[in-house]
């Protein structure tokens, strides 16, 4: 590796760092505001909010990879072209391919970072926040019992607790439970306790009632109990959750023929979309930058020109990504339609290639000044 080649990637591995870290931050923030609900309303510590978000900056980095890495190429390079550096460069002896040596470096980093992402960091941060999340919602659903206060918890039942002992009792317990809309009910209690089972939260009401009203009839009716055990925790016992595409590893996704009766029929396109996404998704980072290169190295360096190109490579690139955002819809339907997605990606790749690697178009001579006077 030359001097030339290091100055250039340096440029743009610096660039590479700064525009991923701004990008990661502002989605990251973005993102994360939804959790702060979960600590407002549910008693959260910052540490588990952190913890919470953070497991969610893989699946930013796998969509901002590439596009930091098609800015900083498209960036760096009208910048050498503007500071005059690559006409100096290409003056030196240097052929298109040596000028597109250092981007080309920094892209095949970026494509094996982008594999072990998308391959192993992926789903396994990915299925750690979802277990994390689903834990928060029914494990520890106590949290989020706050003295005097309505409590909503999930959509379906409300909790009032007028007061809660340092030993962990709560006294005047209200519960108005709506998830068999055709017959919501009310728990009225003097006093009670949570506890956490492994099928989920419970509340122990000691010495109440329970309240109904008979929507056929009208007819209200009303059970007083000594105890009454109710079961607090939301969308199913633990460990009963269904894990997405993007939690399984790519052995599960292919694996469909097993988890047919697991996964549903339904969802079958769906696992199989995913798996080969994943097998290709990290190739676009060759492409994007490659694209970049094509549009910033062909032809003659001009300042009149380089504004037009640059606006062709973000229009390029935002179109291929339009392509493949379509592809992906319409592969989920039509399974025998996946290596268009392959061709999709890849094809841009030797197309843009070939355009960047010719020389380029030497700039026409001056007429010699006796032949204008001869004429």
């Amino acid at each position: 590796m030359n001097a030339l080649t290091r100055y250039v990637l340096r440029q743009l591995l610096v660039g590479m760092i700064l525009v991923t870290t701004g990008l990661t931050c502002i989605i990251w923030l973005t993102q994360s505001l939804r959790f702060v609900e979960m600590i407002v309303n549910r008693g959260l510590s910052a540490g588990t909010f952190l913890y919470l978000s953070g497991l969610l900056l893989p699946n930013f980095l796998v969509v901002i990879l590439p596009i930091a890495l098609f800015t900083v190429v498209v960036f760096i390079y009208a910048k050498l072209i503007t500071d005059r550096e690559l006409v100096v460069m290409r003056a030196a002896g240097l052929s298109q391919l040596a000028l597109a040596r250092p981007a080309l470096i920094l892209a095949g980093c970026t494509v094996v970072l982008s594999y072990t992402l998308h391959l192993q960091l992926v789903p396994e941060s990915y299925r750690a926040f979802r277990d994390l999340q689903w834990d928060i919602r029914n494990s520890v659903s106590h949290v989020l019992l706050k003295e005097g206060e309505f409590n909503n918890v999930g959509k379906t039942t409300t909790v009032y607790i007028r007061s809660r002992t340092p030993d962990g009792q709560l006294h005047g317990i209200l519960v108005h439970d709506t998830r068999d809309v055709a017959k919501p009910f009310t728990l009225m209690a003097d006093r009670g306790a949570m506890i956490d089972t492994p099928t989920g939260p419970r509340v122990v009401m000691f010495k109440g009632n329970r309240q109904e009203v008979d929507k056929t009839t009208n007819k209200f009716s009303i059970l007083y109990f000594d105890r009454w055990v109710y079961n607090l925790a939301i969308g199913g016992p633990q460990g009963a959750r269904w894990r997405e595409p993007r939690e399984r590893t790519l052995a599960e996704l292919f694996d469909t023929e097993n988890q047919a009766e697991q996964i549903g029929s339904q969802n079958v396109g769906k696992f199989i979309v995913e798996a080969h996404r994943r097998l290709i998704a990290p190739m676009l980072c060759l492409t994007y930058a490659v694209i970049g290169l094509c549009c910033l190295l062909t032809g003659n360096f001009g300042r009149r020109t380089q504004t037009a190109r640059v606006l062709t490579a973000v229009a390029t690139m935002v179109v291929l990504q339009g392509i493949i955002l379509g592809t992906e819809n319409v592969i989920a339907k039509n399974l025998n339609l996946i290596p268009l997605l392959y061709a999709v990606v890849l094809a841009p790749i030797p197309i843009a290639w070939f355009i960047m690697v010719r020389p380029p178009s030497a700039a026409p001579a001056a007429a010699p000044a006796n032949a204008s006077s001869a004429a």
